[in-house]
């Protein structure tokens, strides 16, 4: 299944990285790895996560506050947010990623 990001929920990704690397480059590594780990899940059974809010999934991050906020639509996968779980919720319910 494709992944598309919607453009808010990449740049949250990146700056989410950047903020462990500038603290720690193991942790951006450890990071990088959890981040593709979950993605990988999401691409094997994209339905095992319930659903959350606004007719969307997440699945959570092991050992990092993040989660990946998702649809499934026919034939691909929208992150509509990889959001900080300590911070604003459902700031992302406007997004929609058409």
């Amino acid at each position: 299944m494709e992944l598309r990001f919607d453009p808010a929920a990449m740049d949250e990704l990146v700056g989410s990285l950047d903020w462990y690397a500038a603290r720690s480059g193991r942790a951006a590594s450890m990071f990088t790895i959890e981040f593709e780990r979950a993605v990988l899940l999401l691409r094997e059974a994209p339905l095992r996560w319930p659903t959350f809010q606004h007719g969307t999934r997440r699945i959570r991050l092991r050992r990092f506050p993040f989660a990946i906020v998702y649809r499934v639509n026919a034939d691909e996968l929208q992150v509509i947010a990889v959001a900080h779980l300590h911070r604003r919720p459902g700031y992302w319910r406007n997004r929609t990623l058409g």
